[in-house]
């Protein structure tokens, strides 16, 4: 019989069903309406975790709390942290992953080149307005654009999620404008916002999943981004 698993991780989640793990619960983000709901990611319903007495609990470094962690391990339970920061973290924390829940798993990602694919473009990625906030360069979506040979504006920046304003985006002038469907849920009305203040660039949505889940979907999500991004390009 396989371990039984909570996953606090909507990515992980779905990378876990997707190996047959036996997953009894998830986060109400997990986007599995099948399986029980053990609150958020940042507020998860730790007495019901608990009390499913699960024979791990899959926690990530930047989605969930550490107090929720500490407070799973004082309970008996134990964890599986995974922290995903760049393309070349997917297959070894999968792997991690795999061996926490006792199974194996075939490599599913092939090995990326370091080079760009495709002409350089610059572009901004907003990921949450009210305040206006952004991804630098050592997060796993910036490494993806990267990958793809997309410069993300702000990846100097020293913060993995820097606050900004809409006049820094300015005064850096990219090419296009990401919209990515999560976290934020962004409107027209924010597309159009953003037309008015940056008029030369080109404005995408593209799916936030694809640009920030990692795991079993990154070999297609790549594929799908760069069709996206690069069919809508300023350089086509």
């Amino acid at each position: 019989m396989g371990l039984r698993v909570v996953s606090l991780v909507p990515s992980t989640t779905e990378t876990l069903l997707s190996w047959g793990v036996d997953v009894v619960a998830c986060t109400r983000f997990c986007e599995q309406p099948q399986l029980a709901h053990v609150g958020g990611t940042k507020d998860p319903d730790l007495a019901a975790v608990i009390a499913l007495r699960p024979d791990v609990v899959v926690v990530d470094r930047e989605e969930n709390r550490r107090d929720d962690a500490d407070a799973l391990v004082a309970a008996g339970l134990r964890i599986h942290v995974t922290h995903v920061r760049s393309l070349a973290d997917v297959v070894p924390m999968a792997a991690e992953l795999a061996e926490a829940v006792g199974i194996v798993v075939p490599q599913f990602l092939p090995e990326l080149d370091a080079t760009a694919q495709f002409p350089q473009i610059t572009a901004f990625v907003p990921i949450w307005r009210r305040p206006w906030m952004t991804i630098n360069g050592a997060t796993y979506g910036s490494s993806v654009l990267a990958h793809l040979g997309v410069v993300n504006v702000f990846s100097d920046h020293p913060d993995n999620y820097p606050v900004i304003d809409l006049d820094e985006v300015v005064a850096r002038q990219p090419g296009m404008v990401l919209l990515p469907s999560e976290p934020y849920r962004f409107s027209r009305r924010h597309a159009g916002e953003l037309v008015a203040r940056l008029p030369a660039a080109v404005v995408v949505d593209v799916d936030g999943q694809d640009l920030f889940w990692w795991g079993i979907r990154t070999p297609a999500a790549i594929g799908r981004l760069r069709d996206v991004v690069f069919a809508t390009s300023p350089d086509q």
